[in-house]
């Protein structure tokens, strides 16, 4: 009698049917670092995004900075927000242009996990301290490699790895699904901190020059939908991922002007200085109390034969800002005597 398909194979046999020439299928997969059983319901790409989802360090981005060092109010982006919304517009995208939608979200949301507690404050710090430097994207591929599931990792597909890996502006991702992702940060950011600077009384819609909003839209709603559109109608049908030239040129304006008016503002950043001294402080503290990291990080390092140091790094960096500061106080802070 013939075995019956997985649900896992009906699912791999429907993307060849239905996505894109150009697309990543899932049953073409270059693999994982380490093998394991298939899973019968799940191709490759869809099982990552749930891998991701379910780890640690994912549900540790909900109170990790975005821009707004600690903000009182509830509607600031925080560094999960940001990740959902990366996600979000990847898929419409990958969808739209009939690509790999299970690869796109699970880069998507992996891309970010490596983040820092006080967002880019927090990494300039670490990258001024840590042995070998500290990116942010090479840190999430750690957290995905090593650092979750005490030191096992999340084994994830080489694809989805890849993107993470390369999700920055510089990074060259293997696969459509990458750039995808590594546009939608950028379209993501840039838009979400205007709306969230408006907010904050940094700036206003009419602060940022016409010649970018002319073309790309007067507001959050409208410069998404056009940004998308513009992407989705460029790449339709292409072995390439792209905004038309003008699009390019006006976001390339925008993400500069934002860099000059909201992310260097003295007003939106003034308490970074803070962050970055306290930062600084907690790790000088651990290299001569190396005693007080929890003990896994102790096994990873003495399993990859690292220094104590990189321990440190990770033990900070996977810190959530309230943890961060409730650890900093505890250790740094004199308590009231009590008798």
């Amino acid at each position: 009698m013939q075995k019956e398909k997985s649900i896992r194979c009906i699912l791999e046999e429907r993307e060849h049917k239905m996505l894109s020439p150009y697309a990543t299928f899932s049953d073409m997969s270059k693999g994982r670092e380490y093998s394991c059983e298939p899973c019968d319901i799940r191709p490759c790409f869809q099982r990552d995004r749930d891998r991701i989802i379910h780890s640690k360090a994912f549900r540790r981005l909900k109170d990790k900075t975005q821009v707004f060092l600690t903000p009182e109010k509830d509607h600031y982006r925080t560094r999960l927000t940001h990740t959902l919304e990366v996600s979000q517009i990847a898929r419409s995208i990958a969808r739209a242009l009939m690509l790999n939608e299970d690869l796109t979200e699970a880069i998507a949301l992996g891309h970010d996990l490596g983040h820092t507690p006080f967002g880019h404050a927090g990494e300039r710090a670490l990258n001024d301290i840590c042995p070998n430097g500290f990116k942010h994207h090479i840190q999430s591929l750690r957290v995905a490699q090593v650092l979750e599931k005490h030191g096992k990792g999340l084994n994830l597909s080489y694809e989805v790895l890849d993107g993470i890996k390369n999700h920055q502006t510089s990074g060259k991702p293997e696969t459509l699904c990458g750039k995808i992702v590594q546009m939608s940060d950028k379209i993501a950011y840039v838009n979400h901190d205007i709306d969230d600077a408006i907010r904050g009384g940094i700036i206003t819609e009419n602060d940022i020059p016409h010649e970018y909003t002319d073309l790309l839209g007067h507001s959050l709603r409208d410069r998404l939908n056009s940004i998308i559109h513009n992407i989705i109608m460029n790449s339709y049908g292409k072995d390439f991922v792209s905004m038309t030239p003008e699009f390019a040129a006006a976001m390339s304006g925008l993400r500069k002007w934002m860099f000059e008016n909201v992310y260097t503002n003295p007003t939106a950043k003034g308490e970074e200085g803070k962050a970055e001294s306290m930062i600084k402080s907690l790790y000088e503290y651990y290299l001569t109390h190396p005693h007080l990291i929890p003990g896994e990080y102790h096994e990873i390092i003495i399993s990859r034969n690292e220094g104590i140091e990189y321990a440190i790094c990770d033990y900070i960096a996977g810190m959530s800002d309230r943890y961060f500061v409730n650890t900093y106080q505890d250790i740094m802070i004199p308590k009231a005597w009590k008798f």
